[in-house]
């Protein structure tokens, strides 16, 4: 198994129908209760355990899946209030060495519940045409929102199981 990319990475290439960001739109409303019950049972040693070598900790990646869920909603609300925005980068690796990445997990899971409640219930309302518009990312180009559904629905998965692999790795007790 690829630890990096445990469920392997983004793709997509198929018709973006509203059936299919349908299906998106729930992973991202399940996310913070699946990430809560992956971790529900980790003590403090094991939350500050790296998912890999060279990676980052449990905790680590719970502050960062807020982190990121958060910058997403504020490109989503750009892309759908502006004329293709350009969205500015962040240092994702600097943001983990940060003092808030030894906060108690709950902070994070906390706010990434409240987020993820007005996140999807701004984009059940989305029309096909909303779907359409784009921000520009410096480094990645032109994404839509509806792609940007996908991505972020895979971003969810894709840091939960860096959780969930390394507990069934470590033989660790888990709820999900």
């Amino acid at each position: 198994m690829d630890m990096k990319y445990p469920i392997g990475k983004f793709r997509y290439d198929g018709e973006i129908t509203f059936t299919v960001t349908n299906d998106w739109i729930n992973e991202i409303e399940d996310l913070p209760r699946l990430l809560r019950d992956a971790v529900k049972d980790l003590d403090n040693k094991q939350l500050d355990t790296p998912y890999r070598s060279g990676g980052w900790t449990v905790r680590q990646v719970i502050h960062h899946l807020t982190d990121s869920h958060m910058n997403a909603y504020v490109r989503f609300k750009l892309a759908l209030t502006e004329e293709k925005p350009v969205i500015k980068p962040y240092a994702e690796a600097k943001w983990a060495e940060l003092s808030d990445y030894k906060l108690p997990i709950d902070i994070s899971l906390s706010l990434l519940e409240a987020l993820h409640k007005r996140w999807t219930n701004l984009l059940r309302s989305l029309s096909p045409s909303d779907m359409e518009k784009i921000f520009i990312h410096p480094d990645s180009g032109k994404v839509s929102v509806g792609k940007n559904i996908g991505i972020y629905a895979w971003h969810g998965r894709h840091h939960l199981a860096h959780i969930t692999s390394l507990c069934n790795r470590q033989g660790w007790k888990r709820t999900l």
